[in-house]
Order: C-alpha cells, then structure tokens, then sequence
C-alpha cells in the first residue's frame, strides 16, 4: 500500500506535519524517526518563548504531549531509520536502514540541522548548563550578566550584537584579526560600546561547578591564556544540515540545494521536486525556532492535502 504521506524527521515540524494531514483527512500517513520524537529541542533545560507555555519548562516537557496528540488523529510512527529518499515516476521510495523500501504519494522531510562545536575542553560538559548555540532561546537568561560569544561570521556578530541588548558585556572571541562577516555588520559590532573583541584567541577550555558555567579560558597567539569569568558561552561556527537522506546513488541531491546544503523552497515549503516539502532547519532562511518549525510542518501539510487530493481524484 502506498502511504497517502511520509514524514521524515519527527521534531517540531514533523509532528506538526503529523497532526495536520492526519486531522486534515489524509488516513494513511507515517512519520519515520529512529529515536524518540521530540527533536533537538528536548535537549533544553528551560523554554520561555513558546507561545502559550508559561513558567518553567524544559524542552522535554514542552515536546511530550505532542506525539500523543498526532496519534489520535492517525499518525503512525516508525521507530526506524531511512537513509535515503528516492523518486520513481510519481512515487517516492522511502529506503529504511533493512534494505526495506515504502512508497508513498508525498514526502516531508523535516530532519533539521546540527550546530557545529568547535571542540574545545568543557564543551559537551557544559552544553546546555551555560554552553549554548542559540541566543535567541537563551540570551534571556543572562539578563544583565557578562557573556562570551566565540566566532566570527555573520551569524556571530549578529547574534553578539543581539545579546548586547539583554546582557551588560559581550565578549567576542574570534581566532583571526578580520572578521568574516559583512561589513556594516562588523562596524555595527566595534561601535557597541558593550561588546569587547577578544582577537587572535581561541577557546581552550569552559569551566564550571554543578549550577553550570562559571567561566571560560582563552588562549592568544601567543601561547598567553586568559581567564573570562561569565556564566554564558555562545558558539556560532556554523551548523551542518541533516542532509543526507535526500543523497541519491549518483552523489546528486534529490532537489535543489544551496551552496551550504540547505533545502531551497518557496513560501509553501515546495521543493524543486514535486511532491517533496521540505521543512524546519534544514531548510534555507530557516529561523531555528520552534515555532518556526511547527509553523512549517502546518504549512507543508496543508500543501500535501491539497496535492494528494488532487493526484487521486
């Protein structure tokens, strides 16, 4: 039997895509994730910016009622892997880790991203007790606290600049002299007076106690070290896109990608290949943001009814 829909991914955007083909009046739709759903968000100690959630909650929280309520409407998840996305004629074949093959009348995938660490000591440790990728989730929580951001792209700077609004001192690492960045963005950086360039540095280790962060030691050129006593560290070096799945067997991508291997679609999440949504952080301009996600999955979904409609009657 072919699945009226596939989702690939079961983060924000895949369950939200869930929930509104299922409810929406497709009957046979399956949403593949080998973990449990949830996403990367799950891994957060505390959510304060998703709409109608108030008080402490962790991203754990935030994310367990909702495969319960995909469920209810149908959705069916596959504890399984896929490890690639093909298309034959109109139907596209979902290749699971076994060596099975499902067909389905349409795709979204919704895989995400992952940042990128750079890889130095306390890192992993510290990541989400004070070492975080994200200053739109967390830069709250330092309201009025020295924090250090360590990069030197656009995303860095930008997101430097955001938090130096919120915290009272933003230090900036970056191992080089020149900034990578756009330059009205750099001379937007070296004019806020709260931001502190730390240049020709690079990370050598966090350091902190059991509440978490307390510190961050640098090493320049030179082979000098110094220590930044702060309780947030913020890495901006880059994310690598959940791609892989749509990696066919000739080393082609099953749709149009850009240069840093984003998903390219339109307002409605169409890819170049018809039938295939792609949605969430994998996908070009994507905010990282779950409700972003889950405002994609909606919007993929109510594209996939239209379209299966259309295809089988």
């Amino acid at each position: 039997m072919i699945l009226d829909c596939a989702i690939i991914g079961g983060g924000p955007a895949g369950l939200t895509a869930g929930l509104y083909t299922t409810r929406g009046g497709l009957e046979n739709v399956t949403m593949f994730e080998k973990g449990m759903p949830g996403g990367q968000i799950t891994s957060s100690s505390e959510i304060e910016n998703y709409p109608g959630v108030t008080g402490e909650i962790t991203g754990m929280d935030l994310m367990m009622p909702w495969p319960a309520q995909c469920q209810k409407f149908g959705l069916k998840h596959e504890m399984v892997e896929v490890t690639r996305i093909s298309k034959d004629g109109d139907t596209f074949r979902i290749h699971r880790a076994d060596g099975t093959i499902d067909e389905a009348h349409s795709v979204i995938i919704g895989t995400g991203s992952r940042p990128r660490h750079i890889g130095f000591a306390g890192e992993d440790e510290f990541f989400g007790r004070g070492v975080s990728t994200c200053a739109t989730c967390d830069g709250f929580f330092y309201k009025g606290k020295e924090v250090v951001v360590i990069g030197g792209g656009d995303t860095a700077l930008e997101e430097a600049l955001y938090l130096s609004k919120i915290c009272s001192k933003v230090y900036l690492i970056h191992r080089r002299e020149e900034f990578r960045s756009a330059p009205n963005t750099v001379d937007r950086v070296k004019k806020t007076e709260n931001i502190e360039l730390v240049l020709n540095s690079v990370p050598d280790e966090v350091y902190g106690d059991n509440m978490g962060v307390t510190g961050i030691r640098v090493k320049n050129n030179d082979g000098s070290l110094r220590d930044i006593e702060v309780p947030g560290v913020f890495t901006f070096v880059g994310n690598d896109i959940n791609n892989q799945t749509l990696m066919q067997e000739d080393g082609n991508f099953l749709c149009d990608m850009n240069e840093q291997g984003q998903v390219i679609v339109d307002i409605s999440m169409k890819t170049s290949v018809v039938g295939l949504y792609a949605t969430g952080d994998m996908r070009v301009e994507a905010p990282k943001q779950v409700v972003s996600a889950a405002g994609d999955g909606a919007v993929a979904a109510l594209q996939v009814i239209s379209f299966v409609d259309e295809l089988l009657n």
